[in-house]
């Protein structure tokens, strides 16, 4: 067995996903044990700060060292789950996005989960930083998913988009019998102005099954507003974060709508999600869309989905169809990128991320 580790926390910041995953077989990701550890509160609030340009170099620092630890339990626990599948070869971490800035003179990307302390605590070689050579070569530093979504969920019969649905909504073009992804990038907002707009007015983390926003009204003249955000007209390579879609950007819009409830909020901003990933669906039909992330689980948004595409020619379901449950896949992703790193080959898509060509991702930090 070739056995590796995907350490994923996302820009939803919920937790940290562990996925060992067995990658023997070619062209196939096997999940053999999942694990999810809660990032504690004071940690999630000081991380929180940090992604909001609040903050000392002191508190970037402990909190390097914290989500270090914070993932090496993950890893550990894990592993505790099946202790006799075998040596693992290698850990792939994500870290936790604190900030993402990919245009402008000096672009840089940002993750934190100190790789030494994983390594250290666990015994287990450790890929991470994997986001930042790409951008050195020119690139966006993501998404880097389309080559493990072209790798494992590729058809030769069957046009596909895997569309991962976080924070932030990403999207990966399958054309069938392609040797490569033909494209990816990010739509935008995914789960993360719903979950932020939820926690102020109801106190949850997240809409749990879109009940709340189903319960509200749709309002056209907000959704002209949101849409009018020039991100969603720019030409790809493109990726964003929560340093432009966060409450600072809904709330400058809400100025002009005063009076709007907020479960119509809600149901606008489920709205804008749907809507700007189905605009950005390349034209061929028909065309399956696979629902991976958060937003899997979303009822409401799943269903908005698939009503906005009945007219399509554009099937929805998850990837759950397709072998693998919709929370696991990015961490599975980030297994991927560990043994593609250790194995010397590239991670990247050029003509996803802009990058001036194939580069291997990451540093490797040995057991």
């Amino acid at each position: 067995m070739a056995l590796y580790i995907g350490l994923m926390s996302g820009t939803s910041m919920d937790g940290v996903d562990a996925a060992l995953v067995d990658l023997t077989e070619a062209g196939k990701a096997s999940l053999i044990a999942t694990h999810t550890e809660a990032i504690p509160a004071p940690l999630l609030e000081a991380v929180t700060a940090l992604s909001q340009n609040r903050g000392t170099p002191d508190d970037l620092g402990h909190c390097d060292h914290a989500l270090g630890e914070l993932f090496a339990r993950t890893a550990n626990a894990l592993i505790r789950k099946k202790p006799k599948t075998g040596q693992v070869r290698a850990i792939g971490s994500h870290g936790q996005t604190i900030r993402h800035m990919p245009d402008g003179t000096n672009p840089f990307t940002l993750q934190l989960a100190d790789p030494n302390i994983i390594a250290e605590r666990t015994g287990i070689t450790t890929v991470a930083d994997l986001r930042r050579r790409d951008m050195a070569a020119g690139g966006q530093g993501a998404p880097l998913v389309p080559a493990f979504h072209h790798d494992v969920f590729g058809s030769q019969t069957e046009d596909r988009v895997l569309v991962n649905i976080g924070g932030i909504a990403n999207i990966s073009w399958l054309p069938a019998g392609s040797e490569a992804a033909g494209g990816g990038f990010d739509t935008g907002p995914g789960n993360g102005l719903m979950d932020s707009w939820t926690l102020r007015h109801l106190g949850e983390p997240y809409d749990r099954n879109g009940e709340w926003a189903a319960s509200g009204q749709l309002n056209p003249q907000l959704l002209t507003q949101l849409l009018d955000e020039p991100y969603f007209a720019r030409p790809v390579p493109k990726s964003t974060g929560k340093e432009l879609f966060n409450s600072n950007w809904l709330e400058a819009r809400l100025g002009h709508f005063p009076g709007v409830a907020p479960a119509d909020v809600q149901r606008t901003l489920l709205e804008l999600t749907a809507l700007t990933i189905l605009r950005h669906l390349p034209e061929k039909r028909p065309l399956a869309l696979y629902i991976c992330g958060g937003g899997a689980r979303n009822i409401a948004l799943m269903d908005r989905l698939r009503r906005l595409c009945e007219s399509e020619n554009v099937s929805v379901s998850t990837t759950s169809e397709l072998g693998i449950d919709p929370q696991w896949v990015e961490a599975a992703a980030f297994a991927w990128l560990a043994k593609q790193t250790m194995e010397g080959l590239a991670g990247n898509v050029p003509t996803v991320t802009g990058a001036t060509g194939p580069r291997i991702l990451g540093g490797i930090y040995p057991a």
